[in-house]
């Protein structure tokens, strides 16, 4: 009987200290925007894979939804909140996990024309899609630095392309692209990566929430010049729909978290003319770029430039 007690605390301090190591050895990710669409697809691909997921959503019943699925914890987390941020961040590093990922995913759309959007609907897209993803880089970076971790943004081929009555939508996400490289650059050093992922047309809560806002756009744009491209754009929207599910975009979040060389884009699209309509863009901004000043290149070395980039990628 008077082992009884010794081996009682032996067995309750082993098991506290196969928990520690259990908990140091599944990476932990934290993933934005996890209550639907491409950041839900991607939460529960990351879990199922073996990582622990820390899933952010807004709403009480989203993070109780979340919780429920295995190797994930819904967190309360508004990208727009310093303080939701810094909550998640202390969470984390009392949980004694680490960080080993981020997936920036968080985001808003809306359609209209430039010079019709009021001052408040720019800074709210521009609030979440841009500066969130700062928000949050910034307020966990110590816990990425210190695992030499991996951020992965979600970016769009519209921040490629440039669309009518997406404007404001593609503005946000051009600079999302530079937030990504310039990460990259800085972060590079310490041993952290950063990779963008640009999807296409795929179903999530986003396009409906722009089809909403088009709908409005387009009854303010009556009998105003834009009133026929409105109705257009709406009719374009229509099929939202119809778009297959974010299967592969959750794909090229994973290669970016397992890979021993994360690429730093994945143009993840589920249509032929998507990714054409993208590179062709891409194409034609190089080729005005190098076009009619005294340092342009013939040809010959522009395909030279393009057989090294090639070459750089593999």
């Amino acid at each position: 009987m008077r082992l009884l007690r010794p081996l009682s605390l032996m067995t309750a301090l082993l098991c506290v200290a196969v928990s520690n190591l259990h908990a140091q050895a599944q990476r932990a990710v934290l993933v934005t925007g996890a209550s639907s669409g491409i950041g839900r697809v991607i939460a529960e691909r990351l879990a199922k894979e073996g990582f622990f997921v820390y899933a952010g959503a807004r709403q009480a019943d989203d993070i109780a939804a979340l919780s429920k699925i295995p190797n994930m914890r819904g967190v309360r987390l508004d990208v727009t909140s310093t303080a939701d941020v810094a909550a998640v961040a202390k969470q984390i590093e009392a949980d004694g996990r680490g960080l080993h990922g981020l997936v920036n995913n968080a985001g808003v759309a809306t359609g209209g024309p430039l010079i019709a959007t009021e001052d408040e609907e720019l800074t709210r897209v521009l609030d979440v899609n841009v500066v969130g993803p700062l928000r949050v880089t910034r307020g966990v970076a110590p816990l990425l630095i210190k695992s030499k971790g991996r951020v992965v943004t979600i970016s769009s081929i519209s921040g490629i392309l440039s669309g009518a009555m997406l404007g404001v939508y593609s503005m946000s996400k051009h600079a999302v692209e530079a937030f990504g490289d310039a990460l990259g650059a800085e972060l590079a050093g310490l041993g952290v990566t950063s990779s963008l992922i640009e999807p296409g047309n795929y179903r999530s809560d986003i396009g409906r929430n722009t089809m909403t806002a088009a709908v409005a756009a387009a009854e303010r744009a009556k009998g105003t010049p834009f009133e026929a491209a409105m109705q257009n754009f709406v009719r374009a929207m229509g099929n939202y729909d119809s778009y297959p599910q974010p299967d592969s975009v959750a794909s090229a979040a994973l290669h970016a978290f397992t890979s021993a060389q994360p690429r730093p884009r994945y143009m993840v699209v589920p249509a032929a003319g998507q990714a054409t309509a993208t590179i062709r863009k891409a194409m034609d901004e190089m080729v005005q770029l190098n076009y009619g000043h005294q340092f342009s290149y013939d040809r010959e070395a522009l395909i030279k430039m393009l057989d090294e980039s090639l070459a750089r990628a593999k």
